[in-house]
């Protein structure tokens, strides 16, 4: 049923957007990360989180970033690391998630890259 919602409710999120309507951290991003990054950026043994240090359980731990740095540039989704990854910007073997059974979809890269352009805000 939840999925069933997403879907029926993500063009009307999409147009909103478009508009001007603000992504949510909350009802918007979370749940996008809970479905496709939290099985492997989730402590103590997700691969991504082994590999990178990065926990996305949390929005402060998703804003610390890797062991390497910052991944999210509020305001600046060309340059944030998370949109270069999931747009495959940084190369196909790079491109998140890794899974292959539960891509990202165009409308979720989007709300991703709304999110971070609109300043990446706990909201």
């Amino acid at each position: 049923m939840p999925r069933i919602w997403f879907v029926c409710l993500l063009p009307a999120l999409l147009a909103g957007c478009a508009t001007g309507t603000t992504v949510g951290y909350r009802n918007d991003v979370r749940p996008l990360l809970e479905q496709k990054c939290f099985r492997c950026h989730t402590p103590p043994d997700g691969e991504g989180y082994l590999k990178t240090g990065l926990n996305m359980q949390t929005y402060e731990s998703l804003m610390a970033g890797t062991y390497y740095g910052e991944v999210i540039i509020p305001g600046d989704s060309k340059r944030s690391i998370l949109n270069k990854l999931v747009e495959g910007r940084a190369g196909r073997a790079m491109q998140m998630p890794h899974d292959s059974d539960r891509p990202l979809t165009d409308a979720e890269i989007r709300i991703l890259r709304l999110w971070v352009e609109q300043g990446a805000e706990f909201n």
